[in-house]
């Protein structure tokens, strides 16, 4: 059944507002059919299989944060600077909002998933190509916006180094440690970027 597919949009609808509040990690189709108030053969319908689910769960949640990271140069005050600093800025911003302990039960989903995909798991299939592009574009977008002088290099590093570190908070790292890392990061990040032509 295609993505956006008004009735599957609202039972997505239905499955990831069931999943925030009691988390589907570990759960069977047929136990999350039962939580949505549907049957498994609806969710089989709609999304082909349990990973088939759980790829279509996380790539709504990624495709929120996208919008956010879209939405973010709105808040960049008039006269701002347009050095690596300024998307810098926005990278934390978007750090703080995806490393949320209210997202976390997302986080562990995204990279369950992951794990899956790279195994082939059917209903997965178009994850694994999803996964780092749409970022890269939309980050390439952000950065036209902005008038900044970066390149996807630069913005792969980000993107990978807060998928790392967002593991690590789902290992048990302490959050203010991680948050530190990833301000230290940042701090790395600016230099580097900002330092002119880079060796081949």
């Amino acid at each position: 059944m295609p993505a956006d597919n008004p009735s599957t949009r609202d039972m997505l609808d239905r499955v990831i507002a069931y999943a925030a509040a009691e988390g589907v990690t570990g759960r069977s189709l047929r136990e999350i059919a039962a939580g949505v108030g549907t049957s498994h053969r609806m969710l089989i319908y709609h999304f082909g299989s349990r990973e088939g689910l759980l790829a279509a769960i996380v790539a709504r949640i990624e495709q929120q944060q996208r919008d956010l990271l879209a939405r973010l140069p709105d808040r960049l005050p008039p006269g701002r600077d347009t050095g690596p600093e300024a998307a810098a800025a926005l990278m934390l911003a978007l750090w703080q909002q995806v490393s949320d302990p209210a997202l976390r039960p997302f986080v562990r989903l995204f990279f369950e998933v992951v794990g899956v995909a790279v195994h082939g798991a059917p209903g997965t299939g178009s994850f694994l190509d999803g996964l780092t592009r749409p970022w890269l574009e939309q980050a390439e977008a952000t950065v036209r916006q902005l008038g900044l002088p970066l390149d996807r290099d630069a913005l792969l590093l980000g993107i990978a180094t807060s998928r790392g570190l967002l593991l690590e908070l789902l290992a048990g790292a302490d959050q203010a440690a991680t948050d530190a890392s990833y301000r230290l990061f940042l701090r790395m990040w600016v230099h580097w970027a900002g330092s002119g032509p880079r060796p081949e």
